[in-house]
């Protein structure tokens, strides 16, 4: 059940708030999650199972750190959650690949591919991740463990954050578990940011997906600098938007039942360096990547080389968390170099450079990067990235004819000016003048109102409507 569905929007969510705010405090958690399996059953049947037994394994192994078997509960946590995302994300990546090597040593293997029909569960990075952090805290004694398995249910299963994030620490909401209210002014603000997201999705990620899909479909021979530079641009835009907006409606939707869920974007289209890009782009991962490996790894305080060899463990990590394809390794091994590589001097050369240099670099290596991450396989993604740099006088007028429209040249308009924090200043601004108050509040309205509208009738008109990181 998409966000951004007809069934969603006039049906789940209102009946569900509808009821919420009916129901007295002692109830609340236990409708939110009854509704929260239903909304997770509805696109998964039966894999529902799986993220009940999670909760319910995360649950006992708290309690069981709490009740002083302290690495036995730890350890338990880890094993299975690794080895769920083991067998169902990544064994017929490894299986595969053994097959493959055997194959080039003439060793045939029976039933070679029997992995390859494993059902990839919606939001099974987010959901282990959550977990592990939970017992993780436990163990460090930064939080309690909860006994109450409704509350930690709730948690675990909350259907704003629970297929795409952001990823949710359990301190960070374990009062809101069992004490919130929903104010006028959440409200507002939960009612502005899910319009704000959903805006973001349905008019620019959409409408770039269009473009940058059909781009990176074309033929070797079709491909033009110009086109594949296009194309990656394009791509640039529709994760960005696609994912941020997705966490824009996720903490709006957070907010209408009281929860205060963390930011997972800072524009990263502005920063600088590479280092300063994973400080703005899905910060909650970023986050618990150097709070649950880097540091415990030893972070940098071995020296340069364990630094070093600690980073590129992180971002090898980070790659194979978003999938199970050397494209993947490949896009995390990429930024680990260049961290790396920024970490051993170039950084401080960066910082003396003029701003806008710095930021070109920046935009230049991510457009690079996003080449691996969106392309299916390594061949495919080199032979693209050879026609970003052949520069011959081929055009595909045919392609430009049909598909770039006056409609999409707006689109990449707006992406461009909404990556940076136009928005945000304009609030700032507008906030001191409460003699117009009032005015700004109504245009506000009106504004949210014809976006929402806007955005149905992109929705009714069934239009290209993916979610990319549902694939994580």
């Amino acid at each position: 059940m998409l966000f951004s569905s007809p069934v969603f929007l006039f049906l789940f969510l209102p009946f569900t708030l509808f009821i919420y705010y009916l129901l007295p405090s002692r109830f609340k958690n236990l409708f939110l999650l009854l509704v929260s399996l239903f909304f997770y059953t509805w696109g998964e049947k039966e894999l529902v199972a799986l993220i009940i037994i999670s909760t319910l394994v995360d649950y006992s192994c708290g309690l069981i750190i709490k009740n002083g078997r302290r690495k036995t509960g730890l350890a338990l946590s880890i094993i299975f959650n690794v080895g769920l995302l083991a067998y169902f994300k990544y064994s017929d990546f490894v299986f595969t690949n053994i097959v493959d090597l055997l194959g080039l040593f003439s060793v045939s293997v029976d039933n070679a591919y029997a992995f390859s029909n494993i059902a990839l569960p919606l939001g099974i990075s987010f959901y282990t991740f959550q977990t592990m952090s939970y017992t993780i805290d436990v163990y460090r004694g930064e939080v309690e463990a909860n006994s109450n398995i409704i509350d930690f249910a709730t948690y675990v299963t909350l259907f704003p954050q629970l297929i795409a994030g952001p990823i949710v620490r359990y301190k960070s909401i374990k009062d809101q578990l069992s004490s919130r209210k929903v104010t006028t002014s959440l409200m507002s603000e939960g009612i502005e940011r899910f319009v704000i997201g959903l805006t973001k999705k349905m008019l620019i990620a959409n409408n770039c997906a269009l473009l940058a899909d059909n781009i990176f479909n074309l033929h070797g021979d079709d491909l033009s600098a110009g086109l594949a530079w296009l194309g990656v641009i394009a791509y640039s835009f529709q994760i960005y938007f696609d994912f941020s907006g997705y966490s824009d409606m996720a903490i709006g939707l957070g907010k209408l039942f009281g929860f205060n869920f963390p930011e997972n974007f800072n524009y990263p289209y502005t920063a600088r360096s590479i280092r300063e890009f994973w400080k703005r782009w899905h910060m909650t991962l970023s986050s618990w990547f150097r709070d649950y490996l880097y540091i415990p790894l030893g972070g940098n305080q071995h020296g340069p080389t364990r630094t070093y060899i600690n980073l590129f463990i992180v971002f090898l990590i980070t790659g194979l968390w978003h999938g199970a394809n050397w494209t993947f390794i490949i896009w995390g091994l990429f930024h680990g170099i260049l961290i790396s590589v920024e970490r051993l001097g170039w950084g401080r050369i960066l910082n003396k450079l003029p701003k806008f240099i710095a930021h070109l670099y920046l935009l230049f290596s991510i457009c690079v990067s996003w080449v691996f991450f969106r392309s299916d396989s390594l061949p495919k993604a080199f032979q693209y990235i050879e026609a970003m740099f052949s520069f011959q006088n081929k055009t595909n007028v045919a392609f430009f004819n049909f598909y770039f429209s006056t409609e999409l040249l707006v689109v990449l308009l707006l992406a461009t000016v909404l990556s940076v924090p136009i928005y945000h200043k304009i609030k700032l601004l507008i906030k001191p003048l409460n003699t117009f108050h009032w005015f700004f509040g109504s245009c506000r309205a009106v504004g949210l109102l014809s976006l929402f509208v806007l955005c149905l009738f992109y929705i009714a008109t069934d239009s290209y409507n993916p979610f990319i990181y549902f694939r994580f």
